[in-house]
């Protein structure tokens, strides 16, 4: 059996799929878990500037609350 070009490129794809496959959802392991719970992971860790971009929010749309809480709006929280 010769090698050719298309049997490279399938052996390539595959190895870069497994290479890149095994580490797509793994969850965090028990000693991860205390960096994930620090303040500056949070999405927003700055308060002053969360309050600031709540401001500008009501201001544009004129509107306010509901930050942060379960449900839908159908009343099925």
């Amino acid at each position: 059996m010769t090698i050719t070009p298309r049997h490279l490129c399938a052996a390539g794809a595959l190895l870069v799929s497994t290479l890149f496959g095994g580490c797509a959802l793994a969850p965090p392991q028990a000693w991860e878990r205390g960096n994930l719970a620090k303040p500056e992971m949070t999405m927003g860790a700055d308060p002053l500037d969360q309050r600031f971009v709540q401001h500008i929010y009501g201001s544009k749309e004129n509107a306010s609350g509901g930050y942060g809480v379960g449900g839908g709006g159908c009343g099925c929280n």
